[in-house]
């Protein structure tokens, strides 16, 4: 029987729900950042060519960014509670796959499952937290996901540097994925025992012709760029591009019949005629893409060019990491008073960083250890902070209320496709210049250069968006 919560009312098991939603976003976190430490050691040990690496990043974030969009609305049609146990119990599946996989191609499959049913998985515990908890708790509830989230993002690369190096029970790389079961178990039991049941009864039917349309387009556009670098750039690619712009259009236009005839779009159309909405859009998706595809390339520089083990790489990106925490702990003292100037000053000094590294990069060649690269590093992950703290408000603040369900879903598969894109974009071109004969450090500084020109276009790009996030109404 599905039971509906009142606001008001505070759900007897929250706090033991709160930490069954928080393990799952552990979970994700740890999955969107692992496979980078891991990839070079799972390319030779498993096969495939440089796109696999390319493949293992991609593709989950891909398939995480097309179900997103749908992910929060299965909630609503077939119950939260459901969808949750649903979309964790097939992540742990998906985890198991990918960790007993034989092949490049059964991998990456795996990993594309993965990020499916982690779109279905995490929505639904961001819809319950805003059931289970009373106004005045909300914020404490919210409140956990920054240290968890920091944790991860610290931990992450540190964890599958060691599994990989320490080779536990002879698993090697297989480890980073087979961890995810005992959590993933217990994840499933302790949703079934502690998660509410919550569905609304005025959920809207899913927009399936739209979600086709979206994964297609999106498609069309990664496959080419990862796969063309090693088939030499046939005018099959360049096909598969312009067929995804096409796809793109056809879109935007079925999204607006199906609006003008009363149905509920995947994405409200009229967020498309806000400056301030699709100036966000493009500085988001040119912020993500730099972001992940310069920390994919910068993996491989450490463990291909320097000759780091997987342990010392993820070690040498704990700088960026932590740099991070400090940036996004002076961003929430300061957000009110900056606004989007400090999204601005973040850009700036993650370009300083980066800016940093290609310089030290360039001065000492490749006889170079971790703590050079630290202070870089460092700055980078400061401009990061001060840059993603501010950043979804601001973009949000220039959307009606009644519209900020479907602009927030679709900032948020913006973020995952900018980091299939990144991926697939700037692993394409440095895997190009080393096979034009530039040396690693070359490659390296080229890709630091291609993240400061997004940077700055991040940059101005944010002069479109508001000055201030939308304050919140007061309980």
């Amino acid at each position: 029987m599905t039971a509906t919560l009142e606001r008001a009312t505070a759900y007897r098991w929250r706090w033991p729900a709160l930490f069954v939603i928080l393990a799952a976003e552990v979970m994700d976190l740890i999955d969107a950042m692992v496979t980078q430490i891991a990839a070079p050691t799972i390319q030779k040990e498993i096969g495939g060519s440089a796109g696999l690496i390319q493949w293992l990043v991609s593709g989950y974030t891909l398939a995480m960014a097309v179900g997103l969009i749908t992910g929060g609305r299965l909630g609503d049609l077939y119950g939260r509670k459901r969808m949750f146990v649903i979309g964790a119990l097939g992540f742990t599946v998906a985890s198991l796959l990918c960790g007993v996989s034989v092949s490049p191609e059964m991998l990456i499959g795996s990993r594309v499952l993965q990020g499916l049913f982690g779109a279905v998985m995490i929505p639904q515990g961001l819809g319950l937290i805003r059931e289970m908890f009373p106004p005045e708790e909300i914020g404490k509830a919210f409140g956990l996901f920054g240290p968890v989230m920091t944790i991860s993002s610290v931990g992450g690369p540190v964890l599958a540097g060691w599994l990989v190096d320490a080779d536990l029970f002879g698993t090697g790389w297989r480890m980073i994925f087979l961890i995810n079961l005992p959590i993933g178990i217990a994840a499933v039991l302790a949703a079934l025992r502690f998660l509410p049941e919550f569905r609304l009864s005025n959920a809207t039917r899913l927009d399936l012709g739209g979600m086709v349309l979206v994964s297609a387009a999106a498609f069309l556009l990664i496959f080419p760029l990862i796969q063309g670098q090693e088939a030499g750039w046939p005018a099959w690619t360049f096909a598969c591009m312009a067929g995804s712009v096409v796809m793109f259009a056809l879109f935007g236009a079925y999204e607006a019949r199906r609006q003008r005839s009363g149905k509920d779009p995947l994405v409200t159309p009229g967020l498309f005629r806000k400056r301030a909405f699709t100036g966000g859009l493009v500085a988001g998706l040119s912020f993500f893409t730099g972001m992940i595809g310069l920390s994919l390339v910068f993996t491989l520089y450490v463990q291909e060019g320097l000759h780091f083990s997987p342990l010392k790489a993820g070690l040498a990106s704990l700088p960026q990491a932590v740099g991070g925490v400090v940036g996004f702990g002076i961003a929430m003292a300061l957000v009110a008073k900056l606004g989007r100037t400090l999204l601005q000053l973040g850009t700036l000094v993650m370009a300083a960083g980066a800016g940093v590294l290609g310089l030290t990069i360039h001065l000492a060649g490749l006889d170079i250890d971790a703590w050079q690269l630290a202070p870089g590093l460092a700055l980078v992950g400061i401009g990061m902070g001060l840059t993603m703290a501010p950043f979804f408000d601001i973009v949000l603040a220039g959307v009606e209320p009644h519209e900020s369900g479907s602009a927030s879903g679709t900032l948020t598969a913006i973020q995952q496709l900018g980091g299939a894109l990144g991926a697939a974009l700037l692993g394409t071109l440095f895997f190009h210049l080393l096979t034009s004969r530039w040396s690693f450090g070359e490659a390296m500084q080229a890709m630091v250069a291609v993240e400061i020109g997004l940077l700055l276009l991040t940059c101005a790009l944010s002069f479109l968006l508001p000055r201030h996030a939308r304050e919140e109404p007061s309980h």
